[in-house]
């Protein structure tokens, strides 16, 4: 296996990983905010607003992970 091979591969692992840590972690916010919802009802707007601002953000950080994984693929 040359070294071209081995970016391909750590490209896939990684952009796979990336993708399971912000499914992980997007799962997690969304159930928080409805348990925080279910125990503060008047609350629900602020949470909802807050909980849509963090899943952007995760969502940044794992596009960033993503590209950053598929640019060093050309690398190896």
């Amino acid at each position: 296996m040359d070294g071209f091979s081995l970016a391909w591969l750590g490209a896939g692992i990684g952009a796979g990983l990336v993708a399971i840590g912000a499914g992980l972690g997007i799962g997690r916010l969304a159930g928080s905010a409805v348990e925080a919802t279910g125990r503060q009802p008047e609350a629900a707007g602020d949470i909802r607003t807050t909980a849509l601002i963090l899943a952007a953000l995760i969502e940044g950080v794992a596009l960033f992970a993503a590209a950053t994984c598929f640019l060093l693929q050309g690398k190896g």
